[in-house]
Order: structure tokens, then sequence, then C-alpha cells
């Protein structure tokens, strides 16, 4: 008997999102693209989560539920070792697909095999307006150094990259193993984003971002660093601060910083020669 593979397998890790989790799993189940696997993986939910996403008769849907709370990144990587499609797209209990995002991150992945990760647009439910992430993998590079520039619920990668290379979310990371997952790809091969609106994004105070906002900028200050690795040059501690503050933009430089910088800039300049980052 033939085993029914997907193409592409939607990864959507849950914890207490009952208010929302109808309208992310219906928005991958309309989807105009068909041959996908939706794993939903929960978290041990104190509301109701679990019994809405139980109410779902539809094959696509595979269901975990965790024994013990042990936190979104974990989740992600056991989502990761059950996955089965080519691609694997992410999919949060809380945001929108639009109905073509599958459909078109497969065929741009499908006709570009030199892309490993792609992302789109997003917009903000209840707002107006579409936020433009970096396009080429040039610019998502540059913008790598400065701040996390892929909507992770919006992104769809290749799996075999993931085992060629043996990868996994950073669990010391978490709340940014994202964007210390989108710099250790950008290091492999090269990363997209479509310019099209592909997902509502919703904000809102429940979120991991607005509860660990201070643990979230340690962490993505360290991925700042790592994003420097390829250049093979070293930051003593007054460099590291000084950039820093200087990506971030937060505080103003003091003069002995500064003069800090202006070093710190022909160093990593010279230290650019093979060209990683390519600025036109």
């Amino acid at each position: 008997m033939s085993v029914n593979i997907p193409v592409v397998t939607v990864l959507m890790p849950v914890y207490n999102c009952e208010l929302y989790i109808k309208e992310a799993i219906n928005s991958i189940l309309n989807q105009t693209f068909t041959d996908y696997e939706l794993i939903i993986i929960d978290d041990c939910s104190t509301d109701s989560t679990a019994e809405i996403i139980k109410d779902y008769s539809d094959s696509r849907i595979i269901f975990f539920e965790k024994d013990t709370n042990s936190g979104y990144t974990n989740s992600l990587n056991y989502g990761l070792s059950v996955a089965k499609g080519e691609y694997i797209a992410r999919m949060d209990g809380d945001d929108i697909s639009l109905p073509t995002r599958l459909e078109k991150q497969f065929h741009f992945l499908n006709s570009n095999p030199d892309i490993i990760l792609c992302g789109t647009s997003y917009s903000i439910i209840q707002q107006r307006g579409v936020f433009y992430m970096p396009q080429t993998y040039e610019e998502i590079k540059i913008n790598l150094l400065l701040a996390n520039c892929l909507v992770h619920p919006s992104v769809m990668f290749r799996k075999d990259v993931f085992l060629q290379h043996n990868l996994l979310y950073d669990l010391q990371m978490e709340p940014a193993e994202d964007y210390d997952l989108w710099v250790k790809l950008a290091a492999i091969g090269k990363l997209h984003n479509l310019q099209e609106c592909l997902l509502l994004y919703r904000v809102h105070n429940a979120q991991v971002s607005a509860i660990r906002s201070k643990k979230q900028k340690e962490a993505a200050n360290q991925v700042r660093l790592k994003a420097l690795q390829p250049l093979n040059t070293v930051l003593s501690s007054a460099e590291k601060v000084v950039y820093l503050k200087a990506v971030e933009s937060t505080e103003n430089l003091k003069y002995d910083e500064f003069t800090i910088l202006l070093d710190l800039k022909i160093k990593l300049i010279a230290s650019n020669k093979i060209e990683y980052f390519r600025v036109n």
C-alpha cells in the first residue's frame, strides 16, 4: 500500500490560542495549494485551544499534545523531527495566511533551487498598510546585522538543508530563536522575501515578544554579533559594546566610543574583502 507523502508540512506550535486558533487553522485549510500536512503541537494549553483543534476532522491535520510545558522552541524542534514534507512552512496559532500563500511560496522555491528559505511581506490585523521586508539575499544579509528581517510565521524552507547541516532552533536563543536561525542559514544558502503580502500578523499583549521583550533584546544582541562571524574577525569587549550601541541606535555614543567605532569600521571593511556583505 502506497503512503501519500505531502510536499509541504505546515508547522504550527500553539499555546493558549483559543481566541484566534480557528482563524489560523481555517486560513491553512482554505489554501489554494492542497498537497500539505498541518502539524499542530500544543504546549499544554490551559484554555480551550486543544478542544477546539480536536473538533476538526480534516485528515491533513496531525495534532500532538505535549505531556509537559517545555516551550515554543522545543515544539518547533519536535515538529521538524516529525515533518514529512520536502518544504516546511511556518505558521502561528494567532495569525492568518492568505489563500495563495503556500502556492506562491512553493512555486517560488521550486523554480529557484538556489534559494533555501522564502519569507513574505505582511500586514498587521486591523491596521492599514503592508510591511515590505528586504527582498534579495544581499539585502537580507545586510539587514540581519541590524535586526530580524524575516517574519517567522511567513517563511517556507527546504527541510533537506536542516538535515544536511544538522540544524535545529537553538533553545538558548529563545525568544530570538528565529533571528538566530536566519543568521545561520544565511551563511549556508540564499534567503529571499516575496514582495507580496501573504500573511496577516496579529499583535496582542499575550505574545511572547510582548511578555519577554528584555530577554528577546539580549538574545537579539547575541545574534547581531553572530552575524559578523563570516568575516572571521574578533571583536574586543569594547568594540562589541560600541557596535551594539551603533546598530541599535538607542543610545548616543560618547567621544571615545565614537573613535572606537571609526576604527572598528575600518577593521570590518578590511575583513569583508571576501565580499560576504556586498554593498552596491
